[in-house]
């Protein structure tokens, strides 16, 4: 067993690399959980296996170059203590020209952050079932706990189901109070969407650290189990992570 994907949540990422090492759509996924725990070691191992079967030239193989440069980028910025530029900006796909067997174009990293304050979240009701949109914010009594620099991460995780994130953004304590809105254009695999499931939480998380990955000391915040297509919330970060 890989200890750098058993202990993530991905069994079937971990039986697809014990059968065959050089899978290149489990090698992607393995190294997109990787980042978004904040191991940009281990993230870097995978994309680069993953580079090294990838048709030259395409599509994938460019985009895996672009997230290996975000890799790099955040391995610099962990160790200066100063928290990552952002997600990998391009979502690495994996496409018949790409993996053997011609699999189907599915997103395996999650972008970076799509929503700002100039955009405001749907209140009518009508949102797309692919999508949950509403509002973050701080509570006052632990303002002076954050720094304007510090890392929000906002992302949407099933309410029954499994942990891994269905979509996730990213933003600073300076962008708060934020409108947000989560989608399926963000999911990691076909399978991993808001809309597949019934009922979603939103979370919200600052980070000192700049790293997805929970440490004490982290301001939190979530939402009651929303239906998919959700809008309007109000998610308040008003919690420390012990």
């Amino acid at each position: 067993n890989n200890p750098l994907i058993a202990g993530s949540g991905h069994p079937l990422i971990e039986r697809a690399l014990a059968i065959d090492p050089k899978q290149i759509k489990a090698l992607a996924l393995a190294g997109t959980a990787a980042f978004t725990r904040g191991d940009f070691a281990a993230a870097t191992s995978y994309w680069q296996r993953a580079r090294q079967v990838a048709q030259p030239g395409s599509e994938f193989a460019t985009r895996l170059d672009d997230s290996l440069a975000q890799a790099a980028q955040g391995a610099a910025a962990a160790k200066s203590n100063a928290p990552a530029s952002g997600l990998p900006s391009k979502p690495v796909t994996v496409g018949g020209s790409a993996g053997s067997g011609g699999a189907s174009s599915a997103p395996l990293a999650t972008p970076t952050a799509a929503a700002s304050k100039a955009a405001p979240a749907s209140t009518s009701g009508a949102a797309s079932a692919q999508s949950v949109s509403g509002q973050v914010s701080l509570a006052p009594a632990l303002a002076a706990r954050a720094a304007p620099g510090d890392t929000v991460f906002i992302f949407a995780r099933a309410a029954e189901g499994p942990r891994m994130p269905l979509a996730i953004l990213r933003h600073k304590v300076s962008d708060l109070p934020l409108r947000f809105s989560l989608d399926d254009s963000m999911a990691m695999t076909p399978e991993m969407k808001l809309s597949a499931f019934p009922r979603v939480v939103i979370s919200a998380r600052i980070s000192k650290s700049g790293q997805a990955t929970p440490q004490p000391g982290d301001l939190i915040g979530q939402s009651a189990p929303v239906a998919a297509g959700a809008a309007g919330l109000v998610v308040v970060i008003d919690a420390v992570q012990p």
